[in-house]
């Protein structure tokens, strides 16, 4: 007799086989998760895109630009180009130029020695915005940078004529110490100055300047602050405003640096935080299961609780067909003894099944779908199932 096979038996649902709805709240944790983090990051990278977008430019009209500065050197008759390359730079240094370099710490020590040495004889003015201890050693030796400062009106504190004509400015950043009596100081912070005036050879001369905000655009009309920006960058008929960057060629030759010098060092710390955390979160994991509790081996359990146990893990993972598979094995492996069948043809439907349906009364009943079916449709019917295997093994047993 053939078994019948119903619709909802053949659509049943395997362990291998997970329903989407399971599938969604299994992994819409991590999902979510995922989602903010990309979301936080567009959103840093829009915020700091939109911080840097035109900052220092010439040619930028945006807040943090400096385009007013630009077009007041024009009507003075200072001539502004903007080079993007380390050898269009050098290449323009001479006597009648002031070479504006926006960030001297992006430069690389390859690039900061070539640089020195094109602007150290030419006789011409060199102004680094903001450098620092990477830069500073090169482009300004035996200057040191000592700390910072916020950027404030202040008063110039020194007899350099153009910090006296300019008067107050917007300075503050970096603060720096002068090698010796020949560099001039102004706009002190905390005894320091924030803008220093160093003297180079055939009567050129490298100025540093602490902070950028009075070239910035919303702050040119603020104190002296246009004043001493033509002061600064007006001396020579021909301003060179060098931006520097990444995609230079020059970055690359002999001033290579290692992998960890261009990790920035915010990073070192993130580590350390989240290495942290880690730790943190594992004392916190270890302290919620409780200290260890010590037992005499071996120990005994109970064959109910191992089988609740186990049939629990069933329906947790929706693992019908393994459930169905272990009750059906189980039942053909206590029929096969009881039916004189051999061990090795338990599990073969062409010797059990004939061997299990001669000793059934004559009722018509078909032992193939109990004990070689498909997998059941649903709890309801896998409950089902362990109860007709249980009746079949009785019946099998009082013939």
């Amino acid at each position: 007799m053939t078994p019948t096979v119903t619709a909802a038996d053949t659509a049943a649902p395997t362990s291998s086989t997970v329903a989407p709805r399971r599938l969604w709240t299994r992994t819409r944790g991590l999902v979510l998760a995922l989602a903010l983090l990309i979301a936080a990051g567009i959103a840093i990278a829009a915020l700091h895109s939109d911080s840097r977008h035109g900052s220092l430019d010439p040619r930028s009209a945006d807040q943090n630009g400096s385009r007013a500065v630009a077009q007041l050197l024009k009507a003075q008759g200072v001539d502004t180009r903007v080079v993007t390359t380390l050898d269009d730079a050098t290449a323009a240094a001479g006597p009648g130029t002031t070479l504006l370099v926006t960030e001297p710490d992006l430069l690389t020590p390859g690039q900061q020695r070539q640089l020195h040495a094109a602007t150290a004889d030419s006789g011409g003015r060199t102004v680094l915005i903001a450098p620092t201890a990477p830069s500073l050693d090169v482009l300004a030796p035996g200057v040191h940078a000592e700390g910072s400062a916020s950027v404030a009106a202040r008063a110039p504190g020194c007899a350099q004529p153009a910090a006296t004509r300019a008067g107050r400015a917007d300075t503050g950043g970096v603060r720096y110490a002068a090698p010796d009596g020949n560099s001039d100081g102004c706009y002190p912070a905390d005894g320091l100055p924030t803008l220093l005036r160093t003297p180079a050879g055939h009567g050129g001369d490298t100025v540093l300047l602490g902070a950028p905000d009075i070239l910035l655009n919303h702050r040119l009309d603020e104190q002296g602050n246009a004043s001493l920006s033509l002061q600064l960058l007006g001396t020579r008929p021909h301003l060179v405003w060098y931006l520097p960057s990444l995609g230079d060629a020059s970055a690359t030759d002999g001033g290579q640096r290692s992998f960890f010098d261009l990790i920035p060092s915010g990073w070192l710390w993130a580590t350390l935080q989240l290495a942290l955390a880690a730790v943190l979160a594992a004392i916190w994991r270890a302290r919620r299961l409780g200290p260890l509790v010590i037992e005499q081996l071996p120990v005994a359990i109970r064959a109910s609780e191992t089988t609740e146990g186990r049939a629990r893990l069933y329906r947790k993972a929706n693992a019908r067909d393994r459930a169905a598979d272990t009750l059906r094995s189980a039942a053909r492996a206590r029929l096969a003894p009881l039916l004189g069948v051999a061990p090795s043809a338990a599990h073969s439907p062409d010797v059990l099944v004939p061997a299990v349906s001669a000793r059934l009364p004559a009722t018509g009943r078909d032992p193939h779908f109990p004990l070689f079916g498909p997998t059941p449709a649903d709890d309801t019917a896998l409950v089902r199932l362990a109860d007709e295997l249980d009746a079949l093994e009785r019946e099998v047993r009082t013939s």
